[in-house]
């Protein structure tokens, strides 16, 4: 069964062979034909008939309209625009996000985007606090100030005013409390 991320796995192990890789890097640096690709690759005729040939293949490199060879940039891009939409929507994307923004159990920065923000808090309450204890505000503090350590751009307070506002925690009373699983969310 393929999977989305089928078609960049195939590119990563395109560039597993260093004789398409010099091949590709020949191209992209302008070699328009086969012969100017073989000389500035230092590879044989032969080699580079079969790097381009491999290379033609799985779309990275394209003849033009005017016959000369150049690297399928559009491909690269349609790649790229498809990563970042599965790590903004797909069922496993909170690991690249979290992987950016947090790190060794510690928040690096904050999130601009709306979408990862929400995920990283939801993962920071889900890593801190057990649905249903209840933590008096000197802990929930105590906590939060451990992701912040190696933070510049968010302190414990702030992170508590987020949790608090998307729902990941309710407040009463200076006691805070992480809802249960399927407890309707304030935020």
């Amino acid at each position: 069964m393929a999977t989305d991320t089928e078609p960049v796995d195939q590119v990563i192990r395109l560039f597993a062979e260093e004789k398409r890789v010099r091949a590709f890097a020949a191209v992209a640096l302008g070699a328009g034909s086969p012969a100017e690709v073989a000389r500035a690759a230092g590879l044989s005729a032969r080699e580079t008939a079969v790097a381009l040939h491999r290379l033609g293949e799985q779309g990275v490199v394209e003849e033009g309209a005017d016959g000369a060879l150049g690297v399928a940039y559009g491909l690269f891009r349609e790649y790229a625009r498809e990563a970042t939409r599965q790590a903004d929507t797909g069922p496993a994307s909170g690991e690249p996000v979290l992987r950016t923004f947090v790190r060794d159990g510690r928040l690096v920065r904050l999130p601009a985007q709306w979408t990862r923000k929400k995920l990283v808090l939801e993962h920071i309450a889900e890593q801190t606090f057990e649905p249903g204890v209840e933590y008096p505000e000197r802990i929930v503090n105590e906590k939060l100030r451990a992701w912040c350590e190696d933070s510049d751009d968010i302190d414990h307070v702030t992170l508590r005013r987020h949790l608090v506002d998307l729902g990941h925690l309710r407040r009463s009373e200076g006691i805070y409390r992480r809802p249960l699983s399927g407890e309707p969310s304030d935020g």
